[in-house]
């Protein structure tokens, strides 16, 4: 791992851009490995009303969430719990988990991945249109992420039963 940092300060990217994992669920790269060195990526995460993601597993990051608006429920290891606007938690990595948004009213959160070397995933996931995004998942490209379980909540919107489009 190149822990090497830039001499002088970053220049943050003002052309960044949101994009879509699924209907109901969209992300902007807040910092990216490249500002990072590395170190971590940070999105940004929209989810509507009963959108969420299935039972999954990070073979190499820990997964951070810090909750900006409304509430997230989240599921990890034997764990269940629902965290409001300035509550945090981490997932260790190898731990099975999923969060879901079951209110009526957006949610919306920063995730932060460290190591960050998922940001190339995610950029290839929402760069993707329709059923790609279940074979992305399933294949090497997840960079170690891969799919346990369907979601632990019931009538929830995912990669793997996607929101139809309107």
């Amino acid at each position: 791992m190149n822990m090497s940092v830039p001499n002088g300060p970053v220049t943050p990217d003002f052309t960044r851009e949101w994009w879509e994992v699924t209907p109901g669920e969209r992300f902007i790269i807040r910092a990216s490995v490249a500002e990072t060195a590395g170190l971590y990526t940070m999105l940004e995460v929209v989810a509507d009303p009963r959108n969420g993601v299935p039972l999954h597993v990070h073979a190499n990051e820990e997964e951070h969430f810090v909750i900006l608006e409304g509430h997230v429920h989240l599921v990890y290891g034997d764990q269940s719990v629902e965290l409001s606007a300035g509550e945090a938690v981490t997932v260790k990595r190898g731990t099975a988990h999923a969060w879901c948004n079951l209110s009526d009213r957006i949610a919306r959160m920063l995730i932060i991945f460290a190591p960050g070397n998922l940001e190339k995933t995610f950029r290839l996931i929402g760069s993707l249109k329709g059923d790609d995004l279940a074979a992305v998942l399933e294949s090497n490209e997840s960079d170690g992420s891969t799919i346990v379980g369907p979601p632990p909540f019931d009538d929830v919107y995912t990669v793997l039963s996607p929101r139809p489009r309107p």
